[in-house]
């Protein structure tokens, strides 16, 4: 028997890649790459699920996608609170937590989108400079020199 995927963790990103082909051509998507957000829930999640599961959760992510790029915010929450379906329901604090890795890749996106420009970053989210900083250092994100 072959052991589940949790079990086989270097498999994980090569079948979120491969499920990911087929449901661009499936959907007419064009998603090129998972961000590293949603690669680091995708390697720490349980799936007890296994396979099935996984392809599920692609499924969803392209879906949800609005650029060629799936993000954590485009996995469904089980994988966002690190619930594996145990019944529980999520540990206090797991919406603050959910929400500012939103805000994170939201941010470390638009950033790489503007190619390292933090004001013309900041424009596009319709926020000032000075609230771009602010939230930066809450979630701790740093400007690269």
């Amino acid at each position: 028997m072959m052991p589940g995927l949790a079990q086989r963790k270097s498999d994980i990103i090569l079948l979120a890649e491969h499920f990911i082909d087929r449901l661009n051509v499936k959907y007419n998507k064009r998603i090129a790459r998972i961000s590293p957000g949603a690669i680091r829930l995708l390697m720490n999640y349980a799936w007890p699920g296994n396979v099935r599961e996984l392809e599920n959760c692609m499924e969803r992510a392209v879906l949800t996608a609005r650029d060629e790029c799936v993000h954590s915010y485009n996995l469904p929450p089980s994988l966002q609170t690190g619930d594996s379906g145990g019944g529980s329901h999520p540990a206090a604090g797991a919406l603050d937590e959910m929400i500012a890795n939103y805000e994170r890749e939201i941010l470390t996106e638009t950033i790489r989108r503007n190619n390292g420009n933090y004001s013309a970053a900041g424009r596009e989210l319709g926020i000032s400079p000075r609230m771009m900083n602010y939230r930066m250092n809450r979630l701790g994100l740093t400007k690269k020199s």
